[in-house]
């Protein structure tokens, strides 16, 4: 199958698809606006690469006559857009079909109510698509919202990891070392600063003397406009010697950070984290993980993890504190996150899913369920 895929160069969710799309035997173009040129996560030899000359955002609007050309010349089966607002843009004003919009969050739940004429943006946009597909059933509830779209037809494809690259390897460190780590965008919305608090709390309130010979780590990767607060809260708490800042790292190198923790954190605060692909893999490499109740962490995590209010990083230091304190609990939480991984969020089965999707807006025998309660 030919299939263009319109979406940001930079972003790893696009250089996943395409590469497995690739692999697959899938013949698969990317076209991006040319400030969202690929960066370390490299795209396959075998991707062919189209840059959209206007930069965005106003290169959503500006490209279109381009991209038609472009896909005139490719004939592609189908055409699929990553984010319903800028890349759902362009591929509107494309006016290609079949046309699947893939929607990733902020897009569904943040941008339209920003102002008003992002709304109405975003319901052209939708409305324009042949198809619709989320990575989450709380999402697809949420896009359904926007256009009273019938959620039993917007189609689920989760985005999964490799079982065979993320999974449980031992690494050597001291046994009294507890490393707890998250691995996220430094940015308000992911609420990194409360899983710093959490670590104060733990410390300077739950640990007690029998305790003292833990050697308590929290590891945060990535980059974002709020890592000048953070190190200075850090610093303000005293936390120097707990909390590194470890930028951020390439995909391949995830798994080891990850088999690096006896716990992770996710401490995002808002329901536009949809999914939580940094969930998966930390429970695919069986590491309990701890987490707020924003959407897509509760479908994700499902009863195999631990879910705690949002912001209340004294819940969560509580619940660090318990699993400190039980390395049986800590193996059995593993043990169920690594199953529910391989039961739902196999990323070989769900890319094969997505074809199966294209196959079917080619040639429609629409077949769907509907997820949401």
């Amino acid at each position: 199958m030919k299939v263009v895929l319109l979406a940001a160069g930079n972003d790893i969710h696009s250089v996943r698809w395409a590469n497995q799309l690739s692999e697959n035997g899938n013949e698969v173009h990317l076209c991006y606006v040319s400030n969202q040129k690929p960066s370390s996560d490299k795209f396959s030899n075998k991707i062919f690469l189209h840059e959209l000359k206007v930069p965005a955002p106003y290169g959503y609007y500006m490209n279109a006559i381009q991209l038609r050309k472009i896909l005139k010349a490719i004939k592609p089966d189908i055409l699929n857009a990553h984010y319903s607002s800028g890349y759902g843009t362009l591929g509107r004003l494309a006016g290609f079909s079949p046309y699947l919009i893939s929607v990733y969050g902020s897009d569904v739940y943040d941008f339209p109510y920003a102002r008003k004429s992002n709304m109405n943006i975003i319901k052209k946009n939708l409305n324009a698509a042949d198809a619709l597909a989320s990575t989450s059933y709380a999402m697809a509830c949420q896009t359904s919202k926007l256009i009273n779209y019938p959620v039993s037809e917007i189609y689920i494809t989760p985005f999964g990891v490799d079982i065979n690259k993320f999974k449980k390897s031992n690494i050597n460190k001291g046994a009294d070392t507890i490393i707890l780590g998250s691995i996220k965008k430094l940015s308000p919305k992911y609420g990194i600063k409360y899983g710093i608090l959490a670590i104060d709390y733990l410390i300077k309130n739950l640990l007690t003397e029998k305790d003292n010979n833990f050697d308590i780590k929290y590891f945060i990767y990535g980059e974002g406009e709020e890592k000048a607060e953070l190190e200075k809260l850090v610093k303000n708490r005293n936390l120097q010697n707990v909390v590194e800042f470890k930028g951020r790292i390439p995909n391949a190198e995830v798994p080891r950070a990850l088999n690096e923790m006896d716990i992770f954190l996710g401490t995002s605060v808002l329901d536009s984290e949809s999914f939580g692909v940094a969930i998966v893999e930390a429970m695919a490499c069986e590491v309990p993980v701890v987490v707020t109740d924003v959407d897509g962490f509760k479908e994700v995590v499902g009863n195999s993890g631990i879910l705690v209010p949002r912001k209340d990083h004294k819940s969560m230091a509580k619940q660090i504190y318990r699993l400190i304190s039980d390395i049986e609990l800590r193996k059995e939480i593993a043990k169920n996150q690594r199953m529910r991984v391989l039961e739902n969020y196999n990323w070989l089965e769900n890319v094969k899913s997505m074809e199966d999707i294209y196959q079917e807006l080619v040639n429609p025998k629409k077949q769907v369920k509907n997820f949401c309660n």
